[in-house]
């Protein structure tokens, strides 16, 4: 029997492992909003877009495919670079609601293409490029986060209130229990900084988190004005 190239075993071994890997199936989705004045009053701070200052309003972070065990899967297609003319129909939108904060000043999509590559790759036997992103965006319009901690008396004016509070109204307000992320201030205060809601492989409706993230949160949490 003629042996096969070793060179051509390789080649046919890549292959199958990136096919693999693009269909690679998920639980479901982390959608994850980031409070833009936490992200900025850390020691590492911020720049804002060169569209402006966003909204004071909870910003879109990512839509990240999930396993039940809380590993997730990334980069699961280095052939599927972002085409910004997919989104085009969208740019305006995410300009305002999936602004990027990093350093730099940018028009954002730098910070989307990455989303796209690390995560949104992983879900392409569900969403192609512009559903991925119009997904995330109906996914916000769906969870209005300020509107309803400022509805449970809970106001971004840099008081502090107790995680429990935070955590209650959320989950009375959306009827599931979010994951609470928070990171540390320039003067060491714990402050409320991401919110994780779950999400079904459709990347349409929330639903009991399997597994929620590490908290890293005080008992009472800052909620910077921004």
């Amino acid at each position: 029997m003629k042996s096969i190239h070793p060179i051509l075993v390789q080649i046919l071994i890549i292959q199958f492992l990136a096919a693999l890997c693009v269909s690679q199936d998920f639980d479901f989705f982390y959608f994850v909003q980031q409070w833009p004045g936490s992200y900025c009053d850390t020691k590492q701070s911020c720049c804002y877009p060169a569209t402006g200052k966003p909204a004071s309003d909870f910003s879109i972070h990512g839509l990240w495919p999930n396993y039940n065990d809380g590993s997730y899967p990334s980069n699961c297609d280095p052939n599927s670079p972002l085409d910004s003319s997919e989104i085009s129909d969208l740019t305006s939108r995410m300009q305002r609601s999936w602004p990027s904060l990093s350093c730099p000043s940018s028009d954002g999509l730098k910070f989307w293409s990455h989303e796209w590559q690390k995560h949104g790759t992983c879900s392409e036997s569900v969403l192609d490029q512009h559903g991925y992103f119009q997904s995330t965006l109906n996914l916000q319009n769906k969870a209005n986060l300020l509107q309803i901690l400022r509805n449970a008396g809970i106001q971004p004016n840099g008081g502090f209130y107790s995680l429990d509070s935070i955590k209650d109204a959320l989950t009375q307000g959306i009827g599931y229990t979010p994951g609470i992320e928070c990171n540390v201030d320039k003067s060491g205060n714990s402050q409320l900084y991401q919110i994780y809601l779950c999400v079904d492989t459709s990347a349409s409706n929330f639903i009991q988190c399997p597994i929620l993230p590490s908290s890293r949160c005080s008992s009472r949490i800052e909620f910077p004005s921004f």
